[in-house]
């Protein structure tokens, strides 16, 4: 069996791959408060509750975009798993190159989400993950990370809202069948999802442009599937495509 550790601003993902498949995906919350023991005792209990032996797991692969989360996770993976944990960082897979001016500052979860896309398409590629923050990853049919557009993501513009305005509420993430709003909540879903539909393809617009038109585009994400009038922009929605990314790095590493 195979573990896969996704640390996010958000949640952390746990995926356990065995057989050609992704068997369990338990999450937990990012509490950069807590200690190892939480982590530790909170997993445990997902792998009991499955009737799974840590000492099936034979290769484990961490990914984090939490510094003070990164060091926490790792030795609680090392005192259950073992010291051969692999951590995911710029290098981590030669076949990938990152081909921007500060390697060491690119999230691990893009490098994971660049290597799965590299293996299923030989062509250029840009991979619109759509999670606490809206990343555009730009990958080459050379297997290069020509370079990553970054901004906030769908539920943080929407808490930023809330929190910045005095008479404006939280609202659910429903996109709605007018950009013309008739009440606060259609004002807000219209202002956020629709103008996010807008942004999204003027940015996939752009990178296309600068490739000379040739490239495919794959979402992935917990909302990637939010806003449905955006399915035709993609060959591919897979929420997985990360942890498919760190599973390919750990069996490449192991083999």
């Amino acid at each position: 069996m195979l573990l896969a550790v996704d640390v996010g601003n958000t949640d952390t993902v746990f995926g356990l791959y065995q057989s050609g498949d992704w068997d369990y995906i338990w999450r937990m919350p990012s509490l950069v408060h807590e200690s190892e023991s939480y982590f530790e005792s909170k997993l445990r209990l997902h792998f009991l509750e499955a009737g799974l032996w840590y000492g099936d797991v034979e290769t484990v692969v961490l990914s984090s975009v939490v510094p003070d989360l990164t060091p926490v996770i790792h030795r609680m993976l090392r005192a259950l798993f073992g010291s051969d944990v692999i951590l995911v960082g710029p290098g981590v897979f030669p076949e990938l190159d990152i081909a921007i001016d500060h390697p060491h500052e690119i999230g691990a979860d893009l490098i994971a989400n660049a290597v799965a896309v590299m293996t299923r398409y030989e062509q250029n590629c840009v991979v619109v993950d759509f999670g606490t923050a809206l990343t555009f990853t730009t990958v080459s049919k050379n297997r290069q990370i020509l370079g990553v557009a970054i901004l906030p993501g769908l539920v943080t513009a929407v808490k930023a809202l809330f929190a910045n305005t005095a008479q404006l509420p939280e609202v659910p993430l429903v996109l709605p069948d007018s950009a013309i709003g008739k009440n606060t909540t259609h004002a807000i879903q219209a202002g956020i999802l629709l103008g996010y539909e807008g942004l999204v393809k003027s940015m996939l617009q752009r990178i296309r442009a600068e490739l000379g038109g040739e490239c495919i585009a794959v979402a992935t994400g917990g909302l990637s599937s939010i806003i449905d009038t955006l399915q035709d922009e993609f060959v591919e929605i897979d929420r997985k495509l990360t942890l498919d990314g760190l599973r390919i790095i750990g069996e490449r590493t192991r083999a």
